[in-house]
């Protein structure tokens, strides 16, 4: 019988988080440094705390169960809210010292929007280490939302989270530089649909999928690549040409022309986080660096 005043420990509670993204018990305690006896003995005290199991035994991998899903966004509270009181803390010192988690959902915001910002937070907070990790754009929302990171460049807009625009990016054409088209601008959609189409895997992926589904044309997609350099090599040889946000290309690629699109179709793209009112002071000030520059900028 689970006791009134029993309360799961730290080390019970991260047990859980590691469970979620495990697909064995055994690993999701190695992952913490634990013994699969270890890993045993802490679930069970965990679940005799809580007073009910938080897995399903007779799941083939690990599958935790109504009361360990309720459970989860709450554990995930309990380790923000810690870090926060850390970084508060910290925040005593002046933000002497700390850490702070950024998301970049690809080559717009790594390339033109962060390094400014950044640059000016750590000339005034020197002490604070800045930590990016580059992911696309769906990740990103799905590592705010489980706290991996604080703050987040994304495209907008995204409802769910509190969000503070940066800048509005143009999609364009990019074609080799000896290509038909090139000599056009702004390029039709219609006629860059109908030649070999290089498709991008990074930020931008779904806008331009719904940019030819709105003008009704079905693009001739011959690649795939994440990679923009890769991208750009590729139309300078010929392979066919592509749609990029402006924000992430280069002043000049040799072999490659870049070109305005019509219908034209542009981007929002933003700061986001769980709660800006609940930011560690770390990301409250990055935050408020974010608005005041792009206030100057309007």
């Amino acid at each position: 019988m689970k006791s009134p005043d029993a309360f799961p420990t730290l080390k019970q509670l991260n047990l859980l988080l590691a469970l979620a993204n495990s697909d064995a018990i055994a690993s999701a305690g190695a992952r913490l440094g634990m013994t699969p006896s270890a890993t045993s003995h802490a679930l069970r005290a965990l679940e005799a705390t809580l007073g009910t199991a938080v897995v399903n035994r007779n799941a083939p991998g690990v599958e935790l169960t109504y009361a360990g899903r309720q459970i989860l966004p709450h554990v995930r509270d309990v380790f923000a809210a810690l870090r926060l009181i850390e970084s508060t803390a910290v925040a005593s010192a002046g933000l002497k010292a700390g850490l702070l988690r950024i998301g970049s959902f690809g080559t717009s915001s790594s390339l033109s929007l962060l390094p400014p910002l950044i640059a000016g937070f750590q000339e005034r907070y020197p002490g604070v280490e800045v930590y990016v990790t580059e992911k696309t754009d769906p990740e990103i929302e799905q590592d705010l939302t489980t706290r991996r990171i604080e703050i987040g460049v994304v495209t907008l807009p995204k409802p769910q989270f509190d969000t503070l625009r940066l800048a509005v990016d143009d999609m364009v054409a990019v074609v080799p530089e000896r290509h038909e088209l090139a000599d056009t601008d702004p390029i039709d959609l219609r006629d860059l649909g109908r030649h070999p189409f290089i498709l991008t895997h990074a930020g931008s992926q779904e806008l331009i999928a719904r940019m030819f589904a709105l003008a009704g044309i079905q693009p001739k997609v011959t690649h795939e690549l994440q990679q923009l350099n890769s991208l750009l090599e590729f139309v300078a040889q010929g392979e066919g040409v592509s749609i990029v946000a402006s924000l992430a290309l280069p002043d000049r690629h040799d072999g490659v022309a870049y070109r305005r699109i019509t219908p034209r179709l542009s981007r929002r793209v933003g700061l986001a986080c769980i709660n800006e009112r609940r930011l560690s002071p770390a990301g409250a000030a990055l935050w408020h660096q974010a608005r005041t520059m792009h206030t100057c900028a309007e």
